[in-house]
């Protein structure tokens, strides 16, 4: 694996949209990179943002409701490059000596020692690699202040336990997401994010917001992971259907009608379900009405009976 990127990136060509930054990407890839997928739809401000992160060693929070696809939007980006990614998920069971490290016992020549093993943070920090923290408004104090020594770029991490001080790879980088804005669940719709520590929201250089699809980029992408739909004569009209009845539950959930959001990722989950049971209506009932608060059925219904002319039975 080398240790820079070297070959000069076509932003437009590559992305879909003109840019001036200077992209470069690593000419091979290694196991750590993310499989490209083509049906994926870039968003300009967004990409930008995050390509800035990797051209500029800039430190990248995205934030947007789930399903918008965060820290998908890193990783193709990170496809693209060449560029090996990891992720992290920040849940409740991550602890401080998960990221650190920590004494194991090992065997070595038949016997028992003790050796310390590197954890994510020092491992990812020595290696041209992104680094990714999902649900980063999820995480435990005590691990966000193990994440706070590196923030800066440039930062080095000291391991206590081993008397070392480690300096940052030059091609590491960080990047993060958060269904918040790090002001905790003002919408109830997050249980278990938390307040973020506003010193540490103020270390990262970029903080860019991801909105749902437009329209037509929802259908195409719908339409491309579920091609056997699309294909059916009745397909086309079927997921613009589909995207639309999304569209009503994200207008109804902001105007606070309902408690739920429909996602990309449920639609997608809808279309597949609705080819496995040749029904929309059973389909959308297990792919996201049964999601909902029973005093919100009717509600969904509506939106329902909307996009597609019938009721849902």
């Amino acid at each position: 694996m080398l240790d820079a990127p070297d070959v000069a990136v076509d932003v437009e060509a590559t992305f879909g949209f003109g840019s001036y930054l200077k992209v470069f990407a690593f000419s091979e890839p290694d196991e750590h990179v993310p499989e490209i997928d083509p049906a994926y739809r870039f968003d300009p401000q967004v990409t930008k943002a995050i390509l800035a992160g990797f051209s500029h060693n800039r430190r990248v929070l995205l934030q947007g409701n789930h399903g918008t696809g965060k820290s998908t939007h890193i990783e193709q980006v990170a496809a693209r490059l060449n560029w090996p990614c990891v992720r992290v998920n920040l849940d409740g069971h991550i602890t401080r000596l998960d990221l650190v490290g920590r004494d194991a016992i090992v065997v070595r020549d038949g016997v028992q020692v003790t050796e310390f093993q590197e954890g994510i943070l020092p491992w990812s920090l020595q290696r041209p690699v992104a680094l990714v923290f999902d649900e980063f408004d999820a995480g435990r104090p005590d691990v966000m202040f193990v994440i706070q020594r590196v923030l800066e770029r440039g930062g080095r991490f000291t391991l206590l336990d081993q008397n070392r001080v480690l300096t940052a790879h030059p091609s590491f980088r960080m990047f993060a997401t958060a269904n918040t804005v790090g002001l905790g669940n003002l919408t109830g719709l997050y249980h278990g994010t938390q307040q973020l520590n506003q010193a540490q929201v103020d270390r990262w250089d970029i903080v860019a917001k991801l909105d749902y699809l437009d329209v037509e980029d929802e259908v195409g992408i719908v339409s491309a992971r579920v091609p056997e739909l699309a294909a059916n004569t009745d397909g086309p009209r079927t997921i613009a259907s589909m995207v639309a009845v999304a569209g009503m539950t994200r207008v109804g959930f902001e105007a606070g009608d309902l408690s739920t959001v429909m996602s990309p990722r449920t639609v997608i989950s809808w279309a597949e379900n609705t080819e496995i049971f040749g029904d929309v209506a059973h389909a959308f009932r297990l792919s996201f009405l049964n999601t909902c608060d029973p005093a919100e059925h009717s509600i969904v219904g509506e939106y329902f009976q909307r996009a597609f002319d019938r009721e849902l039975d």
